[in-house]
């Protein structure tokens, strides 16, 4: 029931609230979810979705997400000893069938970015002051006679007459980060102070959000002192502290925060070979990925097609090791003779061309599920919702595979009109 949820919530890229509501209304989405008998009233609260996404783990979605490819994987053999072949070939791809080293591997990584807006120094200053006044306004009591001064309507006021400016300039941005650098110091030592007299005490997400408002100020005093707009583990977001911005140099956001996932593509079917919030360099996870590759199906891949990160002297050694070739020009000079050199460059075209699947993959996520937005606010059920994202694009693709299988066996079946 959890899983059967959390499936039909993303494909059809709806709320917690809207999910169990079409739950409740339709008997097919009942029989799914694992009910032997149709329900008017709903099977549970659309709060219990949340439970779900906590209840399944990454590492288990990641397990079930590994039991789809690899049914397919065994229908595609069962398909072969058939019939003697799994498919057309195309002898440009450069994979020999009777080769030890068998298909081939697409690797990439990109961004699924976080529910959270634009984040600027000033914006995020501002955001942790009214933080701290609703924790004075929590933590005093009248008996202690009157309220600490905050200054909040001024500082209100400063903020929103520099948002107003479409175009400050540099003097000006600096002149709002110390006023509210100012007003956060004084804040959170007057909250330290009554954390020390008053009876109340501060909930647990209160408490989380003072821990991540002191790192907050000690980054962008630590950035304003030394005219920096670089430092380790930024914060970007009080609300989810975890994210962190990954420059990613795209024309429409040269910068996103969220996560960062790279994925491995065989035969259509996308698998997350890592992920995390720390921007990290892809191209050390070549190795790791193929040797998963080795253990998954018991040999190695004939190619691998990846972007020009992963082709570093240590990846391109590993390779040639296990006899894998990998896309793009060879180190050093290029050949002198002109047909071998035209036959390269024809190569890599074409090779780049069956690169931009994973493209698509992405393309896919991004645009017909919720891989551009991921809405959840907590960190294990962000790492949740994307894992589940991949998951029902590899089980649409499953369910296009069993559909042209079933095609296959019908009479006057013609295998070169297949893909049209």
């Amino acid at each position: 029931m959890a899983l059967g949820s959390l499936i039909i919530k993303e494909k059809y890229q709806l709320s917690d609230v809207e999910t169990v509501a079409m739950i409740a209304e339709n008997p097919y989405l009942q029989f799914f979810i694992g009910l032997s008998e149709f329900r008017s009233k709903t099977p549970f609260d659309a709060s219990t979705m949340t439970l779900f996404r906590k209840r399944l783990s990454a590492e288990a979605l990641a397990e079930i997400n590994r039991m789809v490819i690899d049914a397919q994987a065994k229908d595609d053999d069962d398909t072969s000893d058939g019939n003697g072949s799994t498919g057309v070939s195309n002898p440009d791809s450069g994979v020999d069938s009777d080769a030890e080293n068998k298909g081939t591997l697409i690797l990439d990584a990109t961004c699924a970015p976080a529910d959270i807006h634009f984040p600027t120094d000033v914006s995020l200053l501002n955001e942790g002051r009214e933080k701290l006044e609703e924790m004075v306004d929590t933590l005093h009591t009248a008996n202690q006679g009157r309220k600490p001064r905050t200054y909040r309507e001024g500082a209100r006021k400063q903020y929103m007459r520099f948002v107003r400016n479409r175009k400050p300039r540099m003097q000006q941005i600096r002149k709002a980060i110390r006023q509210q650098l100012n007003y956060v110091r004084r804040d959170l030592e007057i909250v330290k102070e009554k954390m020390k007299q008053s009876d109340r005490v501060l909930s647990s997400k209160q408490l989380q959000y003072l821990e991540t408002i002191q790192g907050l100020y000690q980054q962008q005093k630590h950035m304003f002192d030394h005219h920096s707009h670089r430092i380790d583990n930024r914060i970007v977001s009080i609300h989810q502290p975890w994210v962190r911005p990954i420059v990613r140099g795209k024309a429409t956001a040269s910068v996103e925060f969220g996560a960062k996932v790279s994925i491995s593509m065989s035969d259509g079917y996308a698998m997350i070979e890592r992920l995390e919030w720390d921007a990290y360099n892809e191209a050390g996870s070549l190795v790791e990925t193929i040797e998963k590759f080795y253990e998954r199906t018991g040999h190695y891949p004939n190619r691998i097609l990846a972007d020009k990160i992963y082709r570093n002297r240590t990846n391109l050694q590993y390779c040639d090791k296990h006899h894998i070739r990998f896309n793009g020009p060879k180190l050093g000079r290029p050949p002198k003779d002109k047909t071998i050199y035209a036959e390269q460059k024809r190569l890599e075209r074409l090779e780049s061309g069956e690169r931009n699947a994973v493209e698509g993959k992405f393309g896919e996520g991004k645009r017909c599920y919720g891989l551009n937005r991921v809405m959840t606010r907590l960190k294990g059920t962000s790492e949740v919702a994307i894992h589940v994202t991949f998951l029902v694009m590899n089980l649409e693709k499953r369910l296009r595979d069993l559909i042209f299988s079933i095609y296959r066996w019908l009479p006057g079946y013609m295998p070169e009109t297949a893909t049209s």
